[in-house]
């Protein structure tokens, strides 16, 4: 059985600043790729950040320059640095893991940024 949970939502001011982690457990023989989505209520989840097993990232246009996405291999884990944080970024946060060939999900992270 495999395990992925996320952690770290909070919330915090407007310009302020959050780490998720999502880290997966269990019979784990090989990690992929793993990201981050977003989805407020009602609407469709949406890519956040992507990285690749060796480490090749891609972003939403939308957190360009704010977010960044790292892993630590050694224990599977995935990481979102969110910097600069605006109100529009309140979402619930779901780290994606691609584990022995298929996709898991955790159940979400919420991030609320207001004043």
């Amino acid at each position: 059985q495999v395990q992925v949970v996320e952690s770290g939502g909070d919330l915090v001011q407007p310009g302020g600043s959050l780490r998720l982690s999502c880290a997966a457990s269990g019979r784990i023989f090989g990690i992929y790729a793993m990201g981050w989505y977003r989805q407020a209520p009602g609407k469709e989840r949406e890519l956040v950040a992507h990285i690749t097993h060796g480490g090749v990232t891609n972003y939403a246009d939308s957190v360009k320059g704010r977010f960044t996405i790292s892993r630590d291999n050694a224990k599977n884990t995935v990481y979102l640095q969110m910097n600069s944080l605006k109100p529009e970024d309140t979402f619930v946060y779901f780290c994606n893991i691609f584990i022995n060939g298929r996709n898991y999900w955790g159940k979400g992270t919420l991030v609320t940024v207001s004043s």
